[in-house]
């Protein structure tokens, strides 16, 4: 029965990394990025959206939805050149199911935007 209750011996103990405080472990690395930094590139398509909808609602319906477009298109472009890591809140999705989300909708919001009757 006691052999039950023994611990065994015949697993290796893991040895620590580097933490923090020990070598290996580089404190102010040039890789080290705050956390809200990683959102940049959401708040930038955020941003050219909003002015294009600004637009339409100034009664551009042909310059308003390229600019949309534009940062459809904007989105595309930084989802499939940045590193998951710094891409924030533009990844939703795996990275081509997202670069051809995006760049569909700017697509079609081209294509409105040829066809649409200038008021």
């Amino acid at each position: 029965m006691e052999a039950a209750v023994v611990p065994r011996s015949d697993v290796p103990e893991e040895e620590p990394g580097p933490g923090p405080d020990q070598e290996g472990a580089a404190p102010g690395s040039a890789d080290e990025v705050p956390g809200w930094l990683n959102q940049v590139p959401y708040f930038l398509v955020l941003a050219m959206m909003s002015a294009g909808i600004v637009v339409v609602a100034a009664a551009y319906f042909k310059r308003g939805p390229a600019i949309i477009a534009g940062a459809l298109l904007l989105g595309a472009i930084l989802r499939l050149s940045l590193p998951p890591e710094r891409v924030g809140m533009l990844a939703v999705r795996r990275r081509w199911v997202d670069a051809v989300t995006l760049t569909t909708l700017a697509v079609l919001l081209i294509v409105l935007a040829w066809v649409a009757p200038q008021l």
